[in-house]
């Protein structure tokens, strides 16, 4: 009885550890949860949404209109952003009569809805991005922060779980 009841224990001693590893696992390199803070991507992230965006998703390459997690601070493990990506290493990125061009070239932006872009104009480097938040108005983005590092940005893809009206990607 007593070699029973080891047995069980050392069981599911290794199952709590695989589990734990597991979970460690899948923090560190494929889900990556993260809040949204404050009304800058409204209306397509409401503040307190809750939810993961991919890690792994970021191997695959950074894409323009991406949602992405940037890191503001890499001293700071909890000074996050949402934000789009707008530019990409290397484009130049211009916001003239409220529209966007890249590298010259008009492109829409289906996720807006009646905000107002100030015009500017930027030339990103190797390695940079350019995000903005969605509520252009309010948003703290690559205009208040600059441009973002390519290890400044954590992961992409946002999937929101609560609240439950939410559930899912948006825009």
């Amino acid at each position: 009885m007593v070699l029973m009841k080891k047995s069980v224990f050392k069981e599911l001693f290794w199952f709590f550890i695989k589990a734990l590893v597991l979970v460690v696992i899948l923090i560190n390199f494929i889900f990556f949860p993260c809040v949204v803070n404050g009304s800058s991507m409204q209306p397509n992230y409401q503040e307190g949404e809750y939810g993961y965006s991919f890690i792994i998703t970021k191997m695959f390459g950074i894409r323009r209109f991406d949602t992405a997690v940037i890191r503001i601070d890499s001293a700071s493990k909890e000074k996050l952003l949402v934000k789009r990506v707008i530019g990409l290493p290397n484009d130049e990125v211009e916001y003239k009569d409220n529209k966007l061009y890249i590298n010259g070239e008009y492109l829409e932006e289906p996720f807006l809805s009646d905000v107002t872009t100030p015009d500017f104009k930027v030339t990103l480097s190797d390695n940079e991005y350019y995000c903005l938040g969605d509520n252009r108005n309010v948003s703290r983005d690559s205009r208040f922060y600059g441009p973002f590092n390519g290890s400044q940005i954590v992961s992409t893809h946002l999937f929101v779980l609560f609240p439950l009206d939410s559930f899912g990607f948006n825009k």
